[in-house]
């Protein structure tokens, strides 16, 4: 089957216009999809989860105390240190 020639896409003056012809153009005809990788964009503002997690009731009373000198909510705090210690070994075990 012969390959398929894609079209090139135009410029555009602003985010309006190519907002305006990509609702009308067919991406098949500008992209080979077949070429296509599934590929993660780490950066973005992640879509929140919610999940139990169940602690002792000094350990919480400790973050607690903890979050209320800094003048932040707790649950954010919370947040903080397991994105602090996650990052930390996550490069260790990444590159090793």
């Amino acid at each position: 089957m012969p390959k398929k020639r894609l079209k090139s896409i135009p410029k555009f003056k602003n985010e309006d216009e190519e907002r305006g012809f990509w609702t009308k153009a067919d991406t098949n005809e500008y992209f080979d999809f077949s070429k296509a990788k599934l590929v993660a964009f780490p950066n973005l503002k992640p879509t929140r989860q919610p999940v139990s997690l169940r602690i002792s009731k000094s350990l919480l009373a400790k973050i607690k105390l903890v979050a209320n000198k800094k003048d932040v909510p707790y649950q954010s705090l919370m947040k903080f240190y397991l994105d602090k210690a996650v990052k930390k070994d996550y490069r260790k075990f990444a590159f090793s």
